[in-house]
Formats: structure tokens, C-alpha cells, sequence
């Protein structure tokens, strides 16, 4: 038995997945579930994805190995001052926020002595969807899950955090807080506010009707994303804010040399551009069906 008694805080999509997963390889022999929603929690116990349930975080914890956090980000920082005086000696915290420094900080404060139990992860997987219902135990196959342990990080909790995502099908790799913040703010955080940007933009257009009425494949699949839990990015905005703003700084300014280009009949320029793009997009596609 891997984990013996593991509880998750926030049984949603990512949560709730990763029960499913464990208890579908059998590596995990009790799991309580703890959410501000009872009705979730029925409902998890209803679909086998927990076995008890607390609505109280304190309580939640008690007596557990692992304890994952899966809530949103600005709730993830109020979860450590409430948990830490419970959690057993050994016990092994990890978290699956998109956004690690503010996380990082908040726990270097809190746990004390304990903070090297602590193992910050980020699985890069999920759905527009959301919700406990919405969960599956094959989400992490073939995914990365990001773990950014620090100099002070337990050797035996990073081990057992990692074979934790390994046996549920995940490609696990290690990077630096920072590094990873900077990364994900260009590769995730920016493309969700470009979709959510650009659907507001063309809602409020006099011709919204046949603007989303004559809408193809490809503006389905560019806005897909928009689709997803706006509470869980709007508090990934201010968990990853400087990273996100030069992310976004960045993007402008090469929005505004395309629009300059096409102001000036720059041809050459404008072409260069778009050749560069489909190369490198091109290369990345290639290169992530080879890894598959």
C-alpha cells in the first residue's frame, strides 16, 4: 500500500481524479475528502471516489499520511494556518496549485519545522470542465506533473510525492519555483486570458449573433479554454501576478508589431511573422506526438 490514509481538501476535478486513479491501482486504503459543499461530498461518497468526509479542515486531516490540497489558489494559502497544528508528525503535504511562489512563501511562514514536509506540485492536466462529477482516473496518464521541492524539502516526502503521481500515469519532472512560475505564466496563464480576452472582446460587438453564429472549428478550439473555471484563473492572476504581467507586457508589444505591420503595408515584416510562428508550432507538434 503506497498511501494508507489520504486526505484531500477540494474534491474537484483534479482531487477527485487523482482518488479515483489511486484507488482504481489499489495504493491507497482510506480517503476522506473535505469541501465547503456537503452536496459534493455525498456526492464523491456516492460515486466511491472518497470514504468519510469532514466538513471541518482540522478534523479532515487528523491521522493522515498524505494530504493534498487541491483548492484554489487563493484559498490554498488560507488552508496552511488551519491544518498545520493537526497534521501528524509524518505526515506528507503537497499541494496542486498552477502557481507555487505565493504558495511557497505562505507555507515557509506557517509550518515552521514541519515546511520541509511540504512538497509543492502542479499536475498540467485537466479539463475545461470542473467539479467532483467531472473527475476520471485516467486524467494524469501521459501528463507532466511539475513538483518544485526546495533545498529544505524531506528526500522521503519528495520520493513518495512522486511515486504518488508516477503510479497514477504521470511524467513527473522537478523545476525551480520561480522558473516554473515564469514558464507557466507564458505557456498556461497567458493562452487563458487571450481566450477569455478575446470572447469578452467579441461579445460586446454590435454583430455578436453572427459573429458566434458563423464561428468555425478554429475559433472553438483557440477559445475552448475560456470555457474553464473563471474563479480558479482569476485567482491564478494574482498568485502568478508579476510573471503573468510581463507575460502579458511581452504579447502586447508584439500584438502592437503586427498591427503596426498591417498599418504600414509592412508585407515582409508581417509574413516573417507568421512563417516563424507556423515553424516553431510546427516543431512543438512534432516533437510532442514523438514524446506520446
Amino acid at each position: 500500500m503506497l498511501i494508507e490514509h489520504l486526505s484531500i481538501i477540494g474534491v474537484g476535478l483534479i482531487g477527485g481524479s487523482l482518488a479515483r486513479a489511486l484507488r482504481k491501482a489499489k495504493l491507497v486504503n482510506r480517503i476522506t475528502g473535505c469541501n465547503r459543499n456537503e452536496n459534493t461530498l455525498k456526492k464523491a461518497i456516492e460515486l466511491d471516489i472518497i470514504d468519510d468526509y469532514s466538513l471541518n479542515i482540522k478534523d479532515a486531516v487528523i491521522g493522515a499520511d498524505v494530504v493534498v490540497i487541491g483548492t484554489p489558489l487563493s484559498t490554498t494559502e488560507k488552508i496552511f494556518p488551519q491544518i498545520v497544528a493537526s497534521l501528524k508528525p509524518s505526515a506528507v503535504l503537497t499541494d496542486v496549485g498552477s502557481a507555487k511562489g505565493s504558495v511557497v512563501i505562505t507555507a515557509q511562514k506557517v509550518m515552521g519545522d514541519n515546511f520541509s514536509s511540504f512538497v509543492p506540485g502542479h499536475p498540467i492536466a485537466g479539463t475545461e470542465q470542473s467539479g467532483v462529477e467531472a473527475s476520471f482516473a485516467e486524467l494524469f496518464v501521459d501528463h507532466r506533473v511539475i513538483l518544485t521541492p526546495l533545498d529544505v524539502t524531506d528526500a522521503s516526502a519528495h520520493k513518495l510525492i512522486t511515486k504518488m503521481w508516477q503510479v497514477v500515469g504521470a511524467n513527473v519532472i522537478n523545476l525551480d519555483v520561480k522558473h516554473h512560475d515564469d514558464v507557466l505564466a507564458a505557456t498556461s496563464h497567458l493562452p487563458h486570458m487571450l481566450a477569455y480576452a478575446l470572447v469578452d472582446c467579441l461579445a460586446g460587438m454590435q454583430e455578436r449573433e453572427d459573429i458566434f453564429k458563423y464561428a468555425a472549428g478554429g475559433f472553438a478550439d483557440f477559445t475552448r479554454i475560456a470555457s474553464s473555471n473563471p474563479e480558479m484563473w482569476h485567482d491564478i492572476c494574482f498568485s502568478n501576478r508579476d510573471a503573468l504581467l510581463n507575460s502579458l507586457e511581452l504579447f502586447s508589444a508584439h500584438i502592437n508589431s503586427i498591427k503596426g505591420a498591417i498599418e504600414n503595408s509592412d508585407s515582409e515584416h508581417l509574413l516573417s511573422i507568421f512563417k516563424r510562428a507556423k515553424q516553431v508550432r510546427d516543431q512543438f507538434t512534432k516533437s510532442r506526438n514523438q514524446s506520446e
